[in-house]
């Protein structure tokens, strides 16, 4: 692997060839003197452990089946723009893309289809000026909707297990509704709750102004404070940093674990968590499938390039496995996520 730091596109290009780096871009290094296919592979986070997983695994995708990957951080729409230019220029035929703004979607899609490269999104869908989504772009992904239901299924089942009162116990949603996904989520997890039995009117939004640990804990912390009656809090967020923030608000005002049930989404952010001596108010985390999500766009992405495959444009996963501190191990072991 090396690292180009490309001037005008304002981003590190990890470009990672198969054994000929001096290569130029568009070079033949296939056997029989065929050039090597290339693939991007853009992600908004590249800092977030969800996302070096999914490079890792479409790294093993090209390392098994001979493409090379181009992996590029895109954290706002001016580098996810120009990162598609360098990949043109780079000699990539296609690319997977997680956007940063789920609204480039056709600033992007205008922009890869001028450069003549093949495409298709992970995790977030491209958004058209109508604001639905981008359906004839091929997309791998969750369905955040039945994620969060079942996320929320899961801390309703808990809470009556404790034995908890409705009366004495509430749901704070660490909410962002300017994200889609994030808003279909904390959506499911709502509608579970209320399915369940729990009163619509012991739920309570705490809109994030942040999508990170601290933006939560600042709109959890004002929950709490608003509703100082309440002995028992469900926490929910749109992934793991969401429902940790809600808990450390939690622990700030006093409460104890046992008070407390968190459940997140992803299962790549809480695992310091689970390595506590005792366990806290996050209970457990739905892992996601990183790991399925980078291998499995690159070589979707790879065989539409080589073998002129389209990928299907709806590709979505309905359910997670529940990981807590007694099997989380075992669980991203069978993921490979973990050795």
């Amino acid at each position: 692997m090396k690292n180009l730091l490309l001037g005008g596109a304002a981003a590190v290009l990890l470009l990672v060839t198969t054994g000929c780096d001096k290569q130029p871009a568009g070079a033949s290094n296939a056997p029989g003197g065929s050039e090597k296919i290339r693939i991007g592979f853009l992600v908004k986070q590249p800092e977030e452990p969800w996302f070096q997983t999914e490079w890792a695994f479409a790294q093993k995708a090209a390392d098994e089946n001979g493409f090379e990957l181009i992996k590029i951080a895109t954290p706002d729409g001016e580098k996810a723009l120009a990162a598609i230019d360098n990949l043109a220029a780079l000699g990539a035929k296609g690319f997977v893309i997680c956007t940063p703004d789920v609204r480039l979607g056709p600033a992007l899609a205008a922009k890869a289809q001028m450069a003549g490269m093949k495409f298709m999104t992970v995790d977030d869908q491209f958004v058209g000026p109508d604001g639905k989504i981008m359906a004839d772009v091929p997309h791998l992904g969750m369905s955040p909707w039945d994620i969060g239901h079942q996320a929320g299924t899961l801390e309703l089942a808990e809470m009556k297990k404790r034995g908890w009162k409705p009366e004495e116990t509430a749901a704070c949603v660490s909410s962002f509704d300017e994200l889609d996904t994030a808003k279909q989520r904390t959506d499911g997890a709502t509608a579970a709750l209320i399915a369940g039995g729990f009163p619509k009117d012991r739920i309570f939004q705490a809109p994030n102004k942040t999508t990170d640990l601290p933006g939560s804990f600042d709109a959890v912390n004002v929950c709490l404070t608003q509703h100082p009656e309440v002995k028992h809090w469900l926490i929910v967020g749109m992934n793991d940093n969401a429902v940790l923030g809600g808990v450390r608000a939690t622990e700030g005002r006093g409460f104890s674990p046992a008070d407390v049930i968190g459940i997140g989404i992803n299962g790549t952010d809480c695992q310091s968590e689970f390595q506590k001596p005792a366990q806290t108010g996050f209970y457990g985390s739905l892992l996601l499938s990183p790991n399925r999500h980078g291998k499995e766009t690159a070589m979707l992405v790879y065989r539409w390039v080589k073998d002129g495959v389209e990928p299907p444009k709806e590709t979505y996963i309905k359910s997670a496995t529940l990981i807590t501190r007694d099997n989380w191990q075992d669980e991203l072991r069978k993921q490979g996520m973990l050795q």
